[in-house]
């Protein structure tokens, strides 16, 4: 499955929901997640500038995830609370829009309800953790801790209204109207179209076609975002995945383009061993030139219960000198190792 559509983590499953009974109820769900971890630049910098794992040579926290689920008949909700810098102002702005990080206590992560008109067709409306890419804000839904670049410059949420129409168990098409990128309100209007093909040719095999497109508040014209995402199990030990995607602004004015692949492999059910690759190169918007960073990460994910410990290794590289070494000087390589803890509930 899709790794964005992670069930108790992001009101997209709503999309894809059973039909329930008219009158049935179900209990309150709550599922979450607490994750910490330690990281350390070999070039004692933090160079590489990805999501969440930022901090140098520090023992720092991610987040505690906290969210409610509940059916009601044919309607639900999802409601999701994070508490600390990995879901706080590293994910999301104020609620208010500002930047003022320090007045921002909690987030909001996905706040969303949705209701199955039939077997096939829902709704879902509210905040939502975005469709497009294969990594998500909360460490139980990644194999990786450490975050690729394609997920750091796409969007993290969607606020808007979309519905789900399953043609069939291999075939199902969502459309929708959403607001900007990773904002709870729109100040310029609901100004984006979204849709998404889900395919599951095979048993194992899951491909999702996205697209985005509208303009954001201020921007200097309009964004059209093309995504793949697609896995494969294998074999019962062996797993592929693959994300690209291709994000271009109206009149030359910048973008991204990129495409990660991901290969794990689970000699145990307690113990696999995950490799990213990654190229992801941002484009020249006018005058401003881009650039382009090749990233490859070396993942264990060891788990024991709801735990899971994550030590991980990565190397980067970009074609200019924008890295620092240990003395200041520039440099076009840099390395990490880390370690997390990540507890599921």
């Amino acid at each position: 499955m899709k790794l964005k559509a992670f069930l108790s983590l992001s009101a997209f499953t709503f999309t894809t929901m059973s039909y329930a009974q008219k009158t049935e109820k179900t209990p309150l769900e709550i599922s979450g997640s607490v994750d910490t971890y330690y990281k350390y630049d070999f070039q004692k910098q933090p160079n590489i500038g990805t999501s969440f794992a930022s901090d140098q040579n520090s023992i720092s926290l991610g987040m505690i995830d906290i969210a409610l689920k509940k059916t009601t008949g044919k309607a639900s909700f999802v409601g999701e609370l994070s508490f600390g810098p990995r879901g706080q102002y590293q994910s999301l702005l104020n609620g208010d829009g500002s930047t003022a990080n320090e007045s921002n206590s909690f987030n909001l992560q996905n706040l969303a309800i949705a209701y199955a008109f039939t077997e096939k067709f829902s709704m879902t409306a509210g905040f939502m953790g975005t469709f497009v890419g294969y990594e998500v804000i909360s460490p139980v839904g990644n194999y990786n801790y450490s975050t690729s670049y394609l997920f750091s410059a796409g969007p993290f949420q969607n606020a808007g209204i979309k519905g789900t129409y399953a043609f069939s168990p291999k075939v199902s098409l969502m459309v929708g109207l959403f607001d900007d990128w990773n904002v709870y309100k729109d100040l310029n209007g609901v100004s984006h179209f979204g849709a998404q093909l889900g395919l599951n040719p095979v048993e194992g095999w899951s491909a999702y076609l996205n697209v985005l497109t509208g303009r954001n508040d201020g921007a200097a014209g309009d964004g059209s975002l093309f995504d793949l995402t697609t896995s494969y199990q294998v074999t019962e030990k062996v797993k592929l995945g693959l994300n690209a995607a291709d994000y271009s602004i109206s009149n030359d004015n910048g973008g991204y383009s990129g495409a990660a692949v991901y290969l794990q492999n689970a000699f145990t059910a307690n113990i696999s061993l995950g490799l990213r690759g990654e190229y992801f190169n941002i484009k020249d918007a006018g005058a401003i030139e881009g650039e382009s960073f090749k990233s490859i990460t070396l993942s264990g994910n060891l788990k024991a219960g709801g735990l899971t410990f994550i030590p991980e290794v990565r190397f980067d590289n970009r074609d200019k000198e924008l890295y620092s070494k240990s003395n200041l000087s520039p440099t076009a390589n840099a390395s990490q190792f880390s370690l997390a803890a990540v507890y599921a509930f």
